[in-house]
C-alpha cells in the first residue's frame, strides 16, 4: 500500500493536457522566461511544479512517485520525458531519496536513449556521481566491521528495500525516524489496530506523533 499524495486527484487532467501543450525550452541549468511566470505555460509544468512543492516540504517519495506517474504518460515529449527521468535520478540520488541504484537506472537511459536532448549532458556527470555511490555503499556494505544497523541502512540507500526489511525484522533493528517515516510514505509501514507485531514510534515533519507497524502484519 502506498501512500498517494494530494495532488493524485488531479493527475488525469494533467497528463491528458499534455499533449497539446507547448514546450517551454527549459534546459538543465538554465531559464526561461516561460517558467518564471505565475501560471504554468503546460500540463507538463504544472506537474512539475507539482513535484518541486512535494521536494520542498519534504515529501520526497511522493514527489518520486508523481514524476513515475508522469513518466508513464505517452503524451510527453521526448524532452519533457527526458527533464521528468533526469528530475527522478536526482531525487533518487538525493538525501532521502533511498534508491542510488533506481538513480543510476534513470541517468543511464538518458545517455542511452536521449543524446539528442539537453539532458543528456546533464545526465553523463550525475551518472557517474551516482555509480560512485552504489560503489561506496556496496563497498561498506560488505565490510566485516558494518553492523547490522548500518548494513540496513546501506541497503535502503541503494534501494534494497525489501533485503534491508529483511534484515530489519530478522535482527529487531531500531531505524532512525528519517528512515522510518520513508518507509511510511513508501507503504512498508502503517498505522491501523488491525494491525501486529512491534510498533516503532516516529514523528511526522508536521510534529504528528505515529505509531507503526509493518503494512502485512495483522491482515
Amino acid at each position: 500500500m502506498i501512500r498517494i499524495s494530494l495532488f493524485a486527484a488531479a493527475s488525469a487532467l494533467m497528463l491528458a493536457a499534455c499533449a497539446s501543450a507547448p514546450e517551454t525550452g527549459k534546459v538543465p541549468g538554465g531559464s526561461d522566461a516561460a517558467v518564471a511566470t505565475a501560471v504554468p505555460d503546460s500540463a507538463f509544468e504544472l506537474a512539475m511544479q507539482t513535484v518541486e512543492g512535494l521536494v520542498e516540504a519534504g515529501n520526497t517519495q511522493a514527489a518520486n512517485d508523481r514524476l513515475t506517474q508522469l513518466l508513464g504518460s505517452p503524451a510527453l515529449s521526448t524532452d519533457e520525458y527526458a527533464e521528468a527521468l533526469f528530475r527522478r535520478g536526482e531525487i533518487r540520488f538525493g538525501p532521502g531519496g533511498y534508491d542510488a541504484l533506481g538513480a543510476v537506472e534513470d541517468f543511464q537511459e538518458i545517455v542511452d536513449t536521449y543524446g539528442d536532448t539537453a539532458w543528456y549532458t546533464a545526465a553523463m556527470p550525475m551518472l557517474d556521481s551516482a555509480r560512485s555511490k552504489v560503489t561506496t555503499l556496496e563497498t561498506q556494505l560488505s565490510q566485516p566491521e558494518t553492523s547490522k544497523l548500518q548494513k540496513f541502512n546501506f541497503l535502503m540507500e541503494l534501494g534494497l528495500h525489501e533485503d534491508a526489511i529483511d534484515l530489519m525484522i530478522a535482527n529487531d533493528l531500531s531505524p532512525d525516524n528519517e528512515a522510518l517515516i520513508a518507509m511510511f510514505d513508501i507503504g512498508y509501514l502503517c498505522e491501523g489496530d488491525e494491525l501486529t507485531g512491534r510498533a516503532y514510534d516516529a514523528v511526522e515533519r508536521d510534529g504528528a506523533v505515529r505509531s507503526l507497524r509493518f503494512c502485512d502484519f495483522g491482515k
